[in-house]
């Protein structure tokens, strides 16, 4: 099903949508190389234009309203709401409703039964009333979903905090979780970072079960008011489901009974946990939802407002808000200047800016400023690796990000920085700590090493989207990629990281996109990786790829992949074209020797004909995801960062040609090339439709 403009869905299958969708695009007139050369240079002058004056880059990173609902009902619970703020968010909310009376999770997506009931209580909060049209059409379809009892755990969780669910009936989770030792099959350190620094407070809440008196009810969202909160029935026992409801009805009954010394012990250890991770900015891991979490626990366990840590959480939350000309405001989940920053810089050098500009100097100045020196949760698996990575926000100390390391390092390279034994010493250790964060199967996560228990996912309370971290492809295709251009192509990790990616590669010769949208992201990624690690591009595993590409470009020349391909296997590689995913298809293609084809100049040609005047390109779609399918993101800059690197990349061919080579014959290392052609089988396969 695809959304129609007003909100409707209709029945069109994905290659339909796909070439239905209107277009502001016409067919460029003349010679492809000179269009793609006058492209390349009013992209260039624009993201030039957009870059802060201290050397960053940050675009709007859009969710969904579920970050805007929870900031006003923070503000509730904690009694600090101001009328200007709630009729801003207000008017944002009221602003993406569907014609429905729903809220999806991404554009022209379906609507999303969790996102609309907080997207209800929210303009409830407002002063909407029940009656109120748009109003009652969410409430209606609400119902027809099976209302507050079919929502996630979270949602429920917001609602219990005032009144309208009964802490009884959502999943215990109880803060003696923080005594358990990190070789126990399930610790916090089982969770993935988000996860983690999200339960560690959520225990103490479930703890405490604090209800604020609601400021109106909520009869109208339930199904049955009589019986609001129903009891649904048990999975089999010897199922892991039924095994881990039934661990949760024990905790239950632990709740009223747990000794208090100990429970009061267990919330204390947890709070010295959330507070020895405070960054300084007062946020918690430069992501919106932790903080929102850290300061409710605190407060619940008596920091007051005025305390410093609660103060700097607070002032932190307020810099998650994008105040619009309209005069709404929108919240943002996390903020990515140093990921902006690094993809910029690559995109303006492959571009033809020269590595001596000011601006990309500026740039790798910003960038080696924020390396992190200091050991983070991490270290719990790797506790004798030294440090060196980056972060993804201005500030996360305790959770650099492995994505984020090797992106910078491969735009460091490209800057000709004026302290060149500076330059060399970050990049050093930031690939060291890279190849230290390697997990056993060869390949690497996002932010731990072999976070890949099978039991978090399993718990009755993460109902909220991934919860672990392996292995992706994306992750491990970037960091092949760093380490085949700092000459290390050959060494033995990098060898078991392109292995790996040999055989994740899916039977039609795509990979799955873990952090972008969605197998257009995944081969975007691992076929320039494959070919910088010396992988030929007559390898079987290449041309499969390139096949695949090839296939799933649309009529009008670019490509696009809904995020129901996460669901539905008929969506894979399909959707409306857009500027960043034909950008990635066709960084494999050129990647791959297919520069002079006619699928390249075919997609040349659509981003060259979508671009604006100014040199930027429009994209409402989302691309980005923080969960397959359950979170996803829509970021800003996008749109304007990756059209632009394979633009230049068009004009310019490939980045830093020669030197990886020739640094790897220095070294005696140039091996990679003779990696085993053969397939190996693909473990991949049964992502599809999952």
């Amino acid at each position: 099903m695809t959304a129609t403009t007003d909100g409707s869905t209709g029945a069109v299958g994905p290659r339909a949508a796909a070439a239905s969708e209107p277009s502001d695009t016409t067919p460029v007139a003349g010679d492809i190389g000179e269009v793609a050369r006058r492209a390349t240079a009013r992209s260039v002058e624009h993201l030039l234009g957009q870059q802060d004056a201290q050397g960053w880059w940050k675009g709007d990173l859009e969710t969904n309203v579920t970050m805007d609902a929870e900031d006003l009902l923070l503000r509730q619970f904690l009694g600090v709401q101001d009328a200007g703020t709630t009729e801003a968010a207000g008017r944002f909310i009221r602003g993406e409703q569907r014609a429905d009376g729903t809220w999806a999770t991404f554009y022209g997506g379906p609507g999303e039964l969790s996102t609309t009931i907080e997207g209800y209580v929210a303009l409830r909060l407002a002063g909407d009333r029940p009656d109120d049209p748009h109003m009652a059409r969410a409430a209606a379809w609400i119902r027809e979903q099976g209302g507050v009892a079919e929502s996630r755990v979270f949602t429920r969780i917001w609602l219990a905090l005032f009144g309208w669910w009964k802490w009884d009936d959502l999943p215990e989770v109880p803060p003696e979780l923080i005594f358990l030792p990190k070789w126990f099959p399930l610790n916090i350190y089982s969770f993935g970072c988000w996860a983690r620094q999200t339960i560690v407070p959520l225990t103490i809440v479930s703890a405490l079960r604090p209800v604020r008196p609601a400021p109106f009810a909520l009869d109208e969202l339930h199904t049955d008011v009589s019986h609001p909160n129903p009891t649904k029935p048990l999975a089999a026992a010897a199922s892991w489901d039924g095994i881990f409801q039934r661990i949760d009805k024990a905790l239950h009954l632990y709740h009223k009974v747990a000794p208090r010394a100990v429970r009061r012990t267990a919330m204390n250890a947890a709070a010295r946990w959330i507070v020895e991770r405070q960054e300084n900015d007062g946020c918690w891991g430069g992501i919106q939802p932790p903080a929102v979490y850290s300061v409710i626990a605190l407060h619940l366990l008596g920091y007051d407002l005025k305390h410093p840590v609660m103060r700097a959480g607070l002032e932190s939350l307020d810099r998650f808000a994008v105040w619009r000309e309209d005069g709404s405001r929108m919240i943002e989940a996390c903020q990515s200047p140093v990921w902006d920053t690094c993809l910029a810089t690559i995109a303006l050098a492959d571009a033809g800016v020269s590595p001596d500009h000011p601006a990309l100097v500026k740039a790798a100045e910003w960038m080696l400023d924020e390396q992190i020196v200091r050991s983070g949760d991490w270290a719990v698996r790797r506790p004798g690796l030294a440090p060196g990575g980056w972060a993804f926000e201005f500030h996360n100390d305790n959770y650099p990000d492995i994505d984020d390391t090797a992106e910078v390092i491969l735009a460091l390279r490209r800057v000709a920085h004026p302290d060149t034994a500076r330059m060399d010493t970050a990049v050093r250790r930031g690939a060291r700590w890279t190849l230290g964060m390697q997990s056993k199967n060869g390949a690497w996560g996002a932010f731990d090493a072999d976070n890949v228990s099978p039991f978090p996912n399993r718990l009755p309370f993460c109902d909220f989207g991934e919860v672990i971290d392996p292995p992706s492809a994306d992750v491990t295709a970037h960091v092949v990629e760093m380490l085949a251009y700092e000459g290390l192509g050959g060494h033995p990790d990098t060898r078991r990281g392109i292995e790996w990616l040999l055989a994740e590669q899916e039977a039609d010769g795509a990979w799955f996109g873990r952090w972008g949208v969605n197998y257009v992201y995944g081969t975007g990624s691992a076929v320039p990786a494959l070919v910088a690690a010396g992988i030929p591009v007559t390898h079987p595993a290449i041309r499969r790829a390139v096949g695949w590409v090839e296939s799933v470009q649309n009529d009008d020349g670019g490509w696009g992949e809904d995020l129901r391909s996460y669901r539905e296997e008929k969506w894979i590689g399909h959707g409306a074209s857009t500027a960043s995913q034909t950008a990635w298809a066709l960084l494999a293609l050129l990647a791959a020797g297919r520069r002079e084809t006619p699928a390249v100049e075919r997609g040349v040609a659509w981003l060259a004909a979508a671009q604006r005047e100014d040199g930027s390109w429009d994209e409402p779609y989302f691309t980005g995801t923080g969960f397959p399918w359950d979170f996803s993101i829509n970021y800003h800059l996008y749109r304007q960062v990756f059209p632009l690197t394979a633009l230049g990349r068009y004009v310019n061919g490939e980045p830093l040609p020669g030197r990886a080579s020739a640094r790897a014959e220095r070294l005696g290392d140039g091996r990679a090339k003779n990696v085993d052609e053969r397939r190996p089988d693909s473990r991949a396969d049964s992502r599809k439709g999952a």
